[in-house]
C-alpha cells in the first residue's frame, strides 16, 4: 500500500507551467534568502519551490537526463545517495537479461539505466513518497516498470519471481547517522540476506563504499564474481561487487576511471601476492596510477605489468626512461632538483607522497603560488627525500 502524496502530486496545477518558469528562472538565486520570502503561488508553499530548485541544480551537475518539463525532484537527502547518471550508465553496460529487480530503488538513478537492457522491471523502495515520484518521473520519461511500496525483507519473504539480476545499494549509515562500512552493518545486512537473495536470482549485484576492504570482502561473501571500482575524474565513487551459485575460481577485479582517455585495469584477485616489483631512483617520466587502482592496493601487479620500477616501498609513484602511452593514471617527464631551486611566489601543482609534509604545508614553506602548468612532487625514493619538477 503506497502512503499519502505530497501535496504536488495531490494538486497537479501546484506543477503547472507559470510555477515551472518561476522554479527555472531562480535556479541561480540565493536559496536562504528565497526561503524567507512567501510563495507567489497560494496553492505550492516555499519550501515546496526550494526543493525543486536544489533538485535542478543537483540533476545539472548529476543527472543532467532530468532536466524534463514535469520531472519532480525529492528531498535533498534522496538527491544525495543516489547514483550520478554516469556511474549508473557504466553499469548499464554491462548487464542484460530478461528481468530486473531493484530492491532499493530511492529515487530510481540506477534502476533507470540498469534496466535498460531488461524485457520486464521492478522496482522496490519502502518510502512511499519518493516511490511516488519515482513513479510519476519515469511516465514523463516513457519507462515501464513494476513499482512495490515495501520493506525489501518482507519482500523477499513473500516474493515467488524468479530474477535475471536483483540489484540494491543498502543504506551506509547506522542509527544515529555514523558511516558503516561492514557489511552486517548495512541496512539490510548483506550477511543476512545473501542466501535468499541468491535463491530469487541468477546474478545479485550490491553498489557498496568506495572504501570497503576487497580482501575483507572476498573472505565474509563467497560467491562474489566480479568486483568494479568506479572513479570519476580520478575519484572514486562506488564499490560495485558481482555475485552467483556458479562456481568460479577466480575474481576478476576492474578498475575504471569514467571520464578520462585511460584504459580499464583489469586484474585476478590474489595476482597482487605474486607480483614482484623493481625499484629505482626516477627516470625521465613518473607514473601516478589513477585512484582507482590505488584503492585496489595493487601496487607490484603495476610495476610487473608495465614493466615500471618503483620508488620505494611505500611510494606508489612509479618511474621509466621510456613513455609508457596506455598506462592508466597521469605521466610526467620530470627533472631532480633541489629545494633551493624552488624561487618564492612560483606556481606550482603540488603532489605529496610518502612524505613528512602535506601539500598545504609544504606551500607555506616553500612560499608557492598554487595551480599553473607545472607540478612539483616531494617524494621518497629509497635514498631518500627527493624533490621533482616536471618539465
Amino acid at each position: 500500500m503506497k502512503g499519502k502524496l505530497i501535496d504536488l502530486f495531490e494538486y497537479p496545477h501546484h506543477f503547472n507551467k507559470e510555477i515551472q518558469n518561476y522554479i527555472n528562472a531562480n535556479l541561480s538565486t540565493d536559496l536562504h534568502s528565497l526561503l524567507l520570502k512567501k510563495s507567489p503561488f497560494p496553492e505550492i508553499s516555499m519550501q515546496e519551490i526550494v526543493q525543486q530548485i536544489k533538485g535542478k541544480q543537483t540533476a545539472q551537475k548529476k543527472f543532467p537526463f532530468l532536466l524534463k518539463e514535469g520531472i519532480i525532484f525529492p528531498p535533498q537527502l534522496n538527491l544525495e545517495q543516489s547514483s550520478s547518471e554516469k556511474t549508473a550508465l557504466y553499469k548499464s553496460q554491462i548487464l542484460k537479461g530478461n528481468k530486473f529487480i531493484d530492491l532499493t530503488s530511492g529515487f530510481g538513478i540506477d534502476a533507470y539505466y540498469l534496466s535498460q537492457n531488461f524485457e520486464e522491471v521492478t522496482l522496490v523502495e519502502q518510502n512511499a513518497e519518493l516511490l511516488d515520484i519515482v513513479e510519476h518521473n519515469w511516465g514523463i520519461l516513457n519507462r515501464k516498470a513494476t513499482f512495490i511500496n515495501q520493506n525489501l525483507e518482507d519482500f523477499l519473504n513473500i516474493n515467488k519471481e524468479y530474477f535475471d539480476v536483483i540489484y540494491l545499494d543498502p543504506a551506509r549509515r547506522d542509527q544515529n547517522k555514523n558511516k558503516v562500512f561492514l557489511l552486517e552493518d548495512l541496512s539490510p545486512d548483506i550477511l543476512q540476506i545473501k542466501e535468499k537473495l541468491l535463491m530469487t536470482a541468477d546474478q545479485v549485484v550490491i553498489k557498496l563504499s568506495p572504501l570497503i576492504d576487497l580482501k575483507y570482502l572476498i573472505t565474509v561473501l563467497p560467491g562474489i564474481f566480479r568486483i568494479e571500482i568506479i572513479a570519476v575524474k580520478n575519484d572514486v565513487k562506488e564499490t560495485v561487487i558481482f555475485l552467483s551459485n556458479e562456481s568460479r575460481a577466480e575474481v576478476m577485479v576492474n578498475c575504471i576511471n569514467l571520464e578520462s582517455e585511460e584504459s580499464s585495469f583489469l586484474f585476478k584477485f590474489g595476482e597482487e601476492e605474486n607480483a614482484q616489483a623493481e625499484y629505482s631512483e626516477p627516470g625521465k617520466f613518473i607514473y601516478i596510477p589513477n585512484n582507482s587502482i590505488l584503492k585496489a592496493g595493487v601496487f607490484n601487479l603495476v610495476s610487473e605489468r608495465f614493466r615500471l620500477k618503483k620508488l620505494h616501498p611505500n611510494t606508489h609513484l612509479y618511474t621509466s626512461d621510456q613513455n609508457i602511452t596506455d598506462f592508466p593514471g597521469r605521466v610526467l617527464e620530470v627533472q631532480n632538483i633541489d629545494s633551493k631551486q624552488i624561487k618564492k611566489k612560483e606556481q606550482f601543482n603540488i603532489i605529496s607522497k610518502n612524505y613528512p609534509l602535506k601539500p598545504e604545508d609544504i606551500k607555506k614553506k616553500y612560499a608557492i603560488k598554487d595551480g599553473g602548468e607545472h607540478y612539483l612532487i616531494f617524494t621518497q625514493s629509497k635514498k631518500g627525500k627527493i624533490i621533482l619538477k616536471s618539465v
